[in-house]
């Protein structure tokens, strides 16, 4: 653990490394930001990286990788086929998830796509806890369906529920009974759901899926891509585990799995993807798809120096000092703002700091994107870039009608081993001040509109001159300030 408290009572978390490498940071002036904004059309993901601060957009593919990462990364074996690289990696996997087979892929949607075409046929439903925003795409284009079971605290923004990622039991049962098993593709759990606030599972919860699954002859695919957040609060909240170690509980968790993939760009703090199992069969039915779309079975898309790093990164995924730090920091976020009054989701669960834009912007309906005039906001006043995670990020159904999320997040996400404490009071303040300015935040509509994904790169506008007089409000207060 990380935490200390200071003479004066105050408890804050401490960062568990020292800063060898530094990267030059930009705060551009309010107008800039303003420019910059409008520029990529209200959508964070259409800024330049130079034009931003603080970079709260994903934790996915920008986490800092350690020394013994990068030192390990020039012991790479080339090699095309046979390499010792992967030899290395696969055996880190066996060693920690049990598994026997592994194959590796450019990043965790690529590991999607070759899941749900190989188990996802036309009229195909998949139970989950949540969903995910590629995952469902992918399900979608392969003539599967969603559906979502999770437990019914698990939308609800505030809560003292520790495992709101827990899937309904009863629901997935009844599932099961209305349309056969022979209609289920799969189980897929979610280790940490992304979409609700990075809110975790417990361990007992998998072991009652996995029985219904056993009665039932379906498997389990599971999403272990912010695993070593739900690992920690597994640790942390879950009575019976509370005396086991991160390794025992991860050993136990993958042993309750069929197939096991995640995105190296969230675990392991690499690069990269893959899929494992320990059925021979399932391994060989997924095989050529490796092949055909991600390159040969010891390489599959990744290059072998971050398969060197991601192996070094699996072992420090195991060290509870290590994967303390996200929740702790995102767990001081998301105190500092509900003292402030601030709506956020809570428990802090892991990724990041998830604030309530429904609440937050309450006076701005759902059909001009609350959570996305949010994020906009913010890098106007802040230079932080955070992501929606509402409305924006869902599409319109067959009819062309807006599908209303049941959730408007503006999603902080707290890259691990990146940001210094000071870095997150900063965001803490300007959101705080936002917060006292609500009242001029108006909404977005569309002006460049995708069919699929278009939270990645559509374009919008403000619906009123609303982000002109909000630099108008930040000039009163910050006369001098950047």
């Amino acid at each position: 653990m990380s935490k200390v408290k200071f003479f004066n009572g105050e408890s804050i978390p401490l960062e568990m490394h020292k800063v060898m490498i530094v990267q030059k940071l930009e705060l551009p002036p309010i107008e800039k930001r303003l420019e910059y904004m409008q520029k990529a059309g209200n959508n964070t993901f259409l800024l330049n990286n130079r034009d931003v601060y603080m970079d709260m957009l994903t934790d996915s593919g920008v986490n800092a990788m350690s020394d013994q990462q990068q030192s390990a990364m020039l012991l790479a074996d080339d090699s095309y086929a046979g390499s010792e690289t992967f030899t290395r990696l696969t055996n880190k996997l066996t060693e920690l998830f049990g598994t026997e087979y592994f194959l590796p892929a450019h990043q965790g949607r690529a590991c999607e796509n070759i899941i749900m075409q190989t188990f996802v046929k036309e009229g195909s439903i998949i139970p989950m806890n949540y969903h995910f925003t590629t995952t469902k795409a992918h399900i979608g284009l392969n003539g599967g369906r969603v559906e979502e079971i999770i437990i019914e605290e698990g939308t609800n923004v505030t809560s003292k529920h520790p495992f709101k990622g827990n899937m309904d039991t009863d629901k997935l049962q009844g599932l099961i009974d209305e349309h056969g098993k022979e209609k289920i593709a799969f189980v897929r759990m979610e280790a940490g759901t992304n979409l609700i606030g990075g809110q975790p599972f417990s361990l007992q919860n998998l072991k009652d899926i996995r029985k219904i699954c056993d009665e039932n002859g379906l498997m389990i695919v599971l999403d272990a891509s912010l695993l070593t957040d739900n690992l920690y609060f597994i640790k942390e909240r879950e009575e019976a585990c509370k005396d086991m170690t991160i390794r025992e509980i991860t050993k136990e968790m993958m042993d309750l799995c069929d197939i096991i993939y995640f995105s190296a760009r969230k675990l392991g703090f690499g690069r990269g993807g893959g899929i494992s199992t320990s059925s021979k069969e399932l391994y060989l039915e997924m095989r050529e798809l490796v092949t055909l779309y991600e390159g040969f079975l010891t390489y599959g898309g990744m290059s072998v120096r971050e398969m060197e790093a991601l192996t070094v990164g699996l072992e420090e995924s195991m060290d509870e000092s290590i994967i303390c730090q996200g929740p702790q920091f995102i767990e001081y976020m998301v105190n500092e703002l509900e003292k402030a009054g601030v709506p956020v989701v809570t428990p802090a669960g892991g990724l990041g700091c998830h604030i309530d834009a429904m609440e937050f912007v309450s006076h701005i309906p759902q059909h001009e994107y609350p959570a996305g005039a949010l994020a906009a906001a913010l890098y106007i006043v802040s230079g932080v870039r955070g992501m929606e995670r509402g409305t924006m990020s869902e599409q319109r159904d067959e009819d062309g009608n807006e599908v209303l999320s049941n959730m408007e997040l503006l999603r902080l996400a707290m890259p691990r081993r990146v940001f210094t404490l000071s870095q997150v009071k900063y965001a803490i303040d300007r959101i705080i001040w936002l917060h006292g300015h609500r009242e001029l935040i108006g909404g977005l509509r569309f002006t460049d509109e995708p069919k699929s994904l278009r939270f990645f790169f559509g374009e919008l506008e403000a619906v009123s001159d609303w982000q002109e007089k909000l630099v108008e409000a930040f000039r009163k207060d910050f006369p001098d300030s950047l």
